[in-house]
């Protein structure tokens, strides 16, 4: 790998910095002259060794230039459900020069639209289910499994376009909780600074290693691919939705399994009859994304034992801003081990983060605001987005809208998200403090706390309970549950008993969809 001289100011404000010279499809391909017979991928019935994933992608990137005409930095759109095209196609479009737009593959087809115009795709691949309800006059259309993307793998193949550091690589649209989704623009330099910080921080991978790809491949799942691929490990990858006893069978049948999971997978592998079987391929559940809350974690360790790692990251900066090991979930005998549970850990190899208030001022260790991050991970800026991305890079720090506080020795917890921050009687509420508190009782499933407006003291706390089973839950059990073990300023003053939380494609719980819920009230 060669480095690039140094380049001025990029977009976003980031400083100077010297930008490493790579496409990120040549470290499959440094596998495949070495390890030719191993396996790379496995879905279903398919497997593919990294000799025959290598030629996959030569071809794809041929196709791409020579047949479909595309011209380097002009974007693909990979509309797919986990399967074994994902991969060889994403290395494919980056060794033709081109940029993925990788989407998830539970959008409605107007999020489809969206995505497909604001980017400007110029090629859509898509599994035969989305591509037949996808909307026409955007671009041409793919579907797997068909003659059009048998040519694709027919293509010639070509040498690997020169491409840059600073060369945009994936354009990853936020999961639009609220607004548009926005197209956090990652460049190949981004991306293997986020693989080599896996590599230091997370993980050391060879061959003998298995990468478990159950989450969707669009999000954290191909992120995490990539420091796997460099690495020749194995990728399976579980077609589908997610099944946690698919999952939890793969940890009996595999050696050295690592996997990417959202909080909420995890609490279904807890959920499930089969928890507490034989997990003995497990290396490491990698957990980020959202919330895990202290009673769910806990119990995640009862089964699992301390195979656990938390990551703390997004879009943004993909995946990369602090992580507690395995190593920290393990040492059950440190006196303030919960609390460490509790937290998001410490700042990643190579990443600076910090709290600030609102003038963008660092915040001494205690006080809660604003966490933000500067690391060469953080994107290159949002697609065609300059307003929003002047909003949240400033002089080359992250904004992330998450509230966060330090502790003396570097420990890094999240209060929530700015907005969802509850100001009642003048006094500043953080939800995650009280969910933390109603999870621990056993007959709480999930429960989300939102503010509601009130006449006299601004906001009211809610709390929306999903009761475990068939338990038996009132409002008055709760609240003396809460006034045990909270300030009674902090209790909510209404608990609303539902079946379920309104959730987005990645896990996330739609806090905005339940204020609205109130709002209708």
């Amino acid at each position: 790998m060669t480095l690039a001289p140094p380049f001025g100011k990029m977009p976003g404000n980031r400083p100077p910095s010297w930008i490493p010279s790579m496409n990120l499809s040549l470290l499959p391909q440094l596998v495949a002259r070495r390890l030719p017979d191993a396996l790379a991928i496995t879905s279903g019935g398919e497997c593919l060794t990294y000799a025959a994933f290598e030629r996959q992608v030569a071809a794809i990137a041929g196709a791409l230039r020579d047949r479909h005409g595309l011209a380097s930095g002009e974007r693909v759109v990979m509309a797919l459900e986990n399967g074994p095209e994902f991969l060889p196609l994403l290395c494919g479009i980056w060794r033709a020069g081109l940029v993925a737009v990788p989407a998830n593959a539970r959008l409605h087809p107007r999020e489809f639209a969206y995505i497909l115009e604001h980017c400007g795709a110029r090629l859509c691949v898509a599994s035969p289910g989305i591509a037949a309800t996808l909307p026409a006059g955007y671009c041409p259309v793919i579907s797997t499994g068909t003659p059009d993307y048998a040519r694709l793998l027919s293509g010639e193949a070509i040498g690997t376009v020169d491409t840059l550091g600073s060369a945009d690589a994936w354009i990853f649209y936020t999961s639009g909780t609220t607004g548009r989704p926005k197209g956090a623009t990652l460049t190949h330099g981004n991306l293997l600074f986020m693989l080599q910080s896996y590599l230091a921080d997370i993980d050391q991978l060879d061959e003998r290693d298995t990468m478990l790809h159950a989450a969707p491949l669009s999000h954290g799942g191909g992120l995490y691919a990539l420091p796997h691929l460099a690495r020749g490990s194995h990728n399976v990858i579980l077609p589908g939705s997610f099944d946690p006893e698919g999952v939890l069978a793969a940890f009996a049948r595999h050696r050295n399994v690592s996997m990417f999971a959202a909080p909420t997978m995890v609490t279904r592998l807890l959920g499930s009859p089969q928890a507490g079987g034989d997990s003995s391929g497990l290396k490491c559940l990698i957990y980020g994304g959202a919330p895990m809350y202290l009673a769910d974690l806990e119990r995640a360790l009862e089964l699992f034992g301390p195979r656990l790692h938390q990551i703390f990251g997004l879009g943004e900066t993909p995946m990369t801003i602090t992580h507690l090991s395995r190593r920290l979930h393990g040492e059950r005998d440190h006196p303030r081990w919960r609390e460490r549970l509790a937290s998001s850990g410490i700042a990643r190899t190579g990443v600076e983060v910090r709290v600030v208030g609102e003038g963008g001022q660092p915040l001494p260790v205690g006080a809660v605001g604003e966490i933000a991050a500067r690391s060469p991970c953080v994107m290159r800026g949002y697609w065609n987005d300059p307003a929003a991305t002047a909003r949240t890079i400033k002089d080359g720090w992250l904004l992330t809208g998450d509230l966060g506080v330090f502790d003396a020795e570097g420990f890094l917890t999240i209060s929530g998200r700015s907005k969802d921050m509850i100001i009642s009687g003048g006094s500043n509420i953080y939800p995650r403090e009280i969910e933390e508190v109603l999870l621990q009782h056993p007959a709480v499933a999930e429960v989300s706390v939102v503010g509601a407006p009130h006449a006299d003291w601004g906001e009211e706390v809610v709390a929306f309970v999903v009761p475990r089973g068939k338990a038996a839950l009132s409002a008055a059990l709760l609240e003396q549950f809460c006034l045990e073990q909270m300030a009674r300023y902090k209790r909510p003053r209404r608990y609303l008993m539902v079946e379920s939380l309104p959730k987005n494609n990645y896990g996330k719980v739609l806090k905005t969809e339940l204020r609205e819920r109130l709002k209708g009230a």
